[in-house]
């Protein structure tokens, strides 16, 4: 299995970006999808994750209405649309996923063990 993340570059305070996670190599709807971010000297945090289904997502409070995850089943690929951006969401941005995660619930974050190539957002003042 492969995710691989594109999407990222430097963007204005107040613009938005959208960062891609395309995954091969098995069937994609089995997947839980969630993406972290890991700015400078910091450590890696959860931002957002959707469900197998689509029905459910999670985010962080400080992505909450600013940030918005999906997906698409035909494209095997899960979306991070990003509005709103801010300095502080500066950072390597992370997809990943649960190997062995077997329902829609969404898990917690030590359960993803799947790990794309982060991709850099920079957002500049």
């Amino acid at each position: 299995v492969q995710l691989q993340a594109f999407g990222g570059g430097s963007v204005q305070a107040g613009g938005s970006a959208r960062l891609s996670c395309e995954v091969s190599g098995r069937r994609f709807s089995m997947y839980i999808m969630g993406w972290f971010r890991q700015a400078p000297g910091s450590e890696r945090e959860f931002v957002a994750a959707i469900s197998w289904s689509g029905g459910k997502t999670s985010y962080a409070d400080s992505v909450k209405g600013r940030f918005t995850i999906s997906r698409d089943y035909g494209k095997n690929t899960a979306y991070l649309q990003m509005n709103s951006l801010k300095p502080e969401d500066t950072a390597v941005y992370f997809c990943a996923a649960p190997e062995h995660h077997y329902s829609d619930n969404i898990p917690p974050v030590e359960e993803y063990d799947l790990w794309g190539q982060g991709t850099l957002v920079t957002v500049s003042s």
